[in-house]
Parts: structure tokens; C-alpha cells; sequence
């Protein structure tokens, strides 16, 4: 049995981030005709729901690696039946198992690197950048002329939305953040900031469109929002949910007629749950449409801006857990690895 390091979380899981290690772990391998590769990992990005799973949280699609991570770049190690070839610069979505030496992954889930992009950059890409492509364009419908509104803005998934809704003629993008210093960062990339500590941001909404509310609406809270979004929403507006921050109950009873009466349209969405066909094709057709414009900083042009807020060693993994858990970022945390 070849061997590989992995973080790895104590016990199955652990409330706290000390209870992730750095460790042996089963390195991956191929089988005939399973479409996979193994990429050796360079560097993979932090999301919430490695918080989740890490905390015992966060129910894994059957038969998938108990290691925590679903975005990261790297070389391919083994190119297996697919037209990639060993060396290959790539990044790419997981089901898990992003925070290791090594991953198999199939081949519809990878893209290409562009060589001036570099390992941090690539890997700030895929879960933030795909999640927020898909609730702005794929599920909501967001067209030129509307308007949107966009919770926890300075988060990763948060700055990636506000800048495609923008990019893509959006009229007015309006987002929520808990500090003035956040508030602040998500004006200079587009979007009308509300402070929603000491702002009833469904007020503002309301203010800001002339009391007709917006037309998207994307969510990472829920129960604590509900009402303050069924206020900010416009008549025909679509509100997607991704996360679960604030509660997944109310403590009121729900109130209905606000669906009714506006003809709104609300969906839940996790990425991790949708099938690797899904996946494959999100990827591939951001990468298409939307790729060019996220990457162009990068060579000097003008373009969205990928918000890098730190980069840790992954032997450092339990300060970048807590990093995020404190919600002290401002954008993407990444861990590199380099072995």
C-alpha cells in the first residue's frame, strides 16, 4: 500500500480546529476505465463546509474520501485513459479530498492552467467562482438591467458573485457585510455596501430600489434572514439558498403569502450534491464564458479581481481553520503544499 500525507481531522471529527493533523493516509489510485486522473496537489482553497465537515456537520455524498477539500491545482501524476498528459497544469472541483499530496479525480472535473496563472490563483477558483456562476446565471436567471442582492460580500463566494453580476450588466448590486472595513472593500468592487450589524439591510434594500426590491437574491444564512429577504425581494424575484450560517429554523412561523403574492421563486443549492455530470458541465462552460475575465489581472489586463485574503503552509492548517472560522477573511484563504 503506497502512502501519501493528508490532513486529516482526529477521531472522524472534531469541534475544533486542533483536532486536524497532518498524517499517512491510502495514496489514490486508478482503475481501467473509471475517466480518472491523479493530480499531485499544489495548492487547494478553504470553504465553510470543510468547517462543517469537520465538525461531523456536513453529510458526504456515498463513497466519498473522508478528507476534507473540494478545490485545488496541481500537475497530473497520472493521466490514466483520458487526453491529459503526465505534467499537465490543471485545477479543478472534488467530492473531497482536496487536502492531500494526492487526488483522483475524474478528467470532466479539471481545466486547464494558464501558464501565468499561478498555483494560489488556480485554486481560489473552482468552488467560489462555479458557486456563484450557477446561482447568479444558471439558477436565478440574472439578467442585464436587474438587480441583485448579495449576502456575506466579502466572502469568497460573496466578492466572486458581486463582481459577475456586475461584469454581466447588472444595474445595482447591493451587499451585506459585518464590518465597515468589509463594507467598504465590497463598494470598491462594485456593489452598494450595508453594514447588517448596525443597518437593517432590508430597509436599505428597499431605499436603494425605490421600494421595489431586487431581483436576485443570494443567501447563505437562512433562518435568521427569512423575512428581512422576503422583504427585499421584488416582485417575480428568485432567491437562491447556499448555506445555512443563521439556523435552518425559524423561530416565527413561517409567513407564505409573501411567495404568493410576489410570485417568488426560492431554491437551496449545495455544489457538492450535484452529480459529477453537472459539475463537469458548470465547469467547463464558466470556463468558456467567464474563465478569460477572472483571469486577466493576472496577466496585466483588465478584469475581475480574484481576492486573495491569506496563504498558509498546509502544515499550518489548524490557524487557516481558525482563520475562517473567526470570519476574519476577506476573500479566498489557500493552503500550498510542498512536498
Amino acid at each position: 500500500m503506497v502512502q501519501m500525507k493528508a490532513i486529516q481531522v482526529k477521531d472522524g471529527k472534531s469541534d475544533s480546529a486542533d483536532g486536524l493533523f497532518l498524517g499517512d493516509y491510502e495514496k489514490p489510485t486508478l482503475q481501467k476505465g473509471d475517466g480518472k486522473v491523479i493530480v499531485k496537489v499544489k495548492a487547494f482553497g478553504l470553504n465553510r463546509m470543510d468547517i462543517m465537515q469537520r465538525r461531523g456537520q456536513y453529510p458526504l455524498p456515498p463513497g466519498t474520501t473522508p478528507i476534507l477539500g473540494v478545490e485545488f491545482s496541481g500537475t497530473i501524476e497520472d493521466a490514466g485513459e483520458t487526453d491529459y498528459k503526465t505534467g499537465d497544469e490543471v485545477f479543478g472541483l472534488a467530492i473531497g479530498g482536496a487536502y492531500a499530496e494526492y487526488i483522483a479525480t475524474p478528467s470532466s472535473m479539471l481545466t486547464r492552467k494558464p501558464s501565468h496563472v499561478s498555483w494560489i490563483q488556480a485554486a481560489a477558483v473552482p468552488e467560489n467562482w462555479l458557486t456563484a456562476y450557477q446561482a447568479l446565471f444558471t439558477i436565478s436567471e440574472l439578467k442585464e438591467g436587474q438587480t441583485a442582492l448579495i449576502h456575506a460580500g466579502a466572502s469568497g463566494v460573496g466578492l466572486a458573485a458581486i463582481q459577475l453580476a456586475k461584469a454581466y450588466g447588472a444595474e445595482l448590486v447591493i451587499a451585506t457585510a459585518g464590518t465597515d472595513e468589509k463594507v467598504k472593500f465590497v463598494e470598491q468592487h462594485g456593489a452598494k455596501g450595508v453594514n447588517y450589524k448596525t443597518q437593517n439591510f432590508a430597509d436599505e434594500v428597499l431605499k436603494l430600489t425605490d421600494n421595489k426590491g431586487v431581483d436576485v437574491l443570494v443567501d447563505f444564512i437562512g433562518a435568521s434572514y427569512w423575512e428581512k429577504n422576503l422583504k427585499s425581494l421584488g416582485r417575480d424575484g428568485r432567491m437562491v439558498l447556499l448555506g445555512l450560517m443563521g439556523g435552518a429554523k425559524t423561530e416565527t412561523p413561517l409567513d407564505l403569502s409573501q411567495i404568493l403574492f410576489k410570485r417568488l421563486r426560492i431554491e437551496g443549492t449545495t455544489l457538492r450534491s450535484r452529480t459529477l455530470e453537472y459539475q463537469g458541465k458548470l465547469l467547463q462552460d464558466f470556463s468558456k464564458e467567464a474563465l478569460g475575465k477572472v483571469f486577466a489581472k493576472a496577466k496585466g489586463e483588465e478584469g475581475l479581481d480574484l481576492v486573495i485574503h491569506k496563504v498558509y503552509d498546509w502544515k499550518d492548517i489548524k490557524e487557516a481553520h481558525e482563520e475562517m472560522e473567526q470570519a476574519k477573511n476577506i476573500g479566498k484563504i489557500i493552503c500550498t503544499i510542498d512536498a
